[in-house]
């Protein structure tokens, strides 16, 4: 499945060969470094952590993050790991299904633990070549031109030919690049766990249950546990930032009530988690970057576009921007055209799914009403509505771009 990134190594000469610099070993960097040093780049990856390790429970990956790892090489060891998800369940306390979307016919996305995902990423950026510098906490980058980066303890690498800020959604970097940088935090994130579902109970769909928006409670089916290869699903709790202390204060065993009241077939993975402490808190940012190039620097992944888990986008969009960096950088010899390039080729995709996010938000983390009814009583007859099913399906499959038209992979 490397084949792609070989064949451009092969008809590479020594003389377009790149001294890169990426910073963050989270999706979008350590597919960048796949991409990259399969391409004869020389590679660089500078993670702030002592030990490079994924965070959160699991995610789910949409058709068109698949195509991505299908241009690294990485599909079908995916998919071997990961679960087929079909669609997405999503019903109020009485039963009623608001939420109906499928995927388009002979599509599916794939659920995947974080640290299957962060294992194949990591072996293959290694694999490839990328050397990884750990514990290396950039503090701020000198000469945009011929970017050198220093630690937080005054160490210099670099000159680099190109540098990528693949520091995440709550990097602190990209404030001190000159951009255009616009990063609130949501208020609301998610409690994660990993369970077991060794009878299949919760295979094939993300299932959801809602109480207006305050009240929101997911199970995502994540393929096997890397380390026991069992059958696993990641569950979540929607919780208010400012009331985690206090969700914490009151103890598991509240928690536990309050989501078996609400969702009592959710009993044989909730009983599960043992105490408070299994949980890990996911948080969020709405994130935009414009432009999102300085000189010879280039933000991507979270850090240019983070969103609301709303859409299940996030690590698509990662790994989308990292094959189309290294495809620009095919086409031409010239970095700046190709980060040029690059600029165009994500704005429309990348946008759409920043503005829908954004308005889909209030519909499921909020503590208004009227959006939520709008939701519970209009959002399963728009799928019915002419073109709606369609609109749905590819916007789920993350394929659309603003204001109309269909993102295509690059060849």
């Amino acid at each position: 499945m490397a084949a792609p990134i070989r064949a451009a190594t092969a008809s590479r000469s020594a003389t377009d060969t790149l001294r890169i610099g990426v910073i963050g070993a989270g999706v979008a960097g350590q597919a960048a470094a796949i991409a990259l040093a399969g391409d004869g780049h020389e590679v660089r990856v500078f993670e702030r952590f002592a030990n490079a390790r994924p965070l959160g429970a699991g995610l789910l990956l949409q058709p068109s993050g698949m195509l991505a790892l299908e241009r690294l090489g990485l599909r079908d060891e995916a998919e071997r790991c990961g679960a087929r998800v079909t669609e997405l369940d999503g019903r109020i306390l009485n039963g009623r299904r608001v939420l109906d979307l499928a995927y388009p016919d002979g599509e599916c996305g794939l659920g995947i633990h974080r640290g299957a995902l962060f294992g194949l990423l990591h072996e293959a950026m290694l694999g490839r070549g990328a050397r990884l510098t750990l514990d290396f906490e950039v503090e701020r980058v000198e000469d945009f031109a011929r970017p050198v980066i220093v630690s937080a303890r005054n160490e210099n690498e670099g000159a680099f030919d190109l540098l990528l800020d693949c520091a995440g959604a709550h990097d602190r970097l990209r404030s001190e690049l000159g951009l255009g940088v616009r990063a609130p935090l949501y208020p609301w994130g998610a409690l994660w766990a990993t369970c077991t579902d060794p009878a299949g109970a919760f295979a094939g769909k993300l299932r959801q249950r809602y109480d207006g928006a305050h009240l929101m409670i997911g199970i995502l089916p994540v393929g096997r546990a890397p380390q026991t290869g069992a059958p696993c699903v990641a569950f979540f709790w929607s919780v208010k930032l400012a009331d985690v202390e206090s969700e914490r204060a009151a103890g598991l065993h509240a928690l536990k009530a309050r989501v078996l009241a609400a969702w009592p077939e959710a009993a044989p993975i909730v009983n599960q988690i043992g105490q408070f402490e299994d949980f890990s808190l996911a948080t969020y940012r709405d994130v935009s970057v414009g432009p999102c190039v300085r000189g010879r620097v280039v933000v991507i992944g979270d850090a240019a576009h983070g969103t609301s888990p709303q859409l299940g986008q996030g690590a698509n969009l990662a790994l989308i921007d990292a094959v189309t960096l290294a495809h620009c950088l095919r086409q031409t010899r010239d970095v700046d055209a190709a980060l040029a390039r690059y600029q165009r080729d994500r704005a429309r995709h990348v946008a759409f799914y920043r503005y829908a996010s954004r308005l889909l938000t209030p519909a499921f983390q909020s503590d208004g009403a009227i959006v939520p009814w709008l939701r519970d009583h209009f959002l399963a007859l728009a799928n019915r509505l002419p073109g709606g099913r369609y609109l749905s399906s590819t916007t789920l499959s993350g394929v659309r771009k603003f204001p109309i038209g269909l993102w295509k992979p690059p060849e």
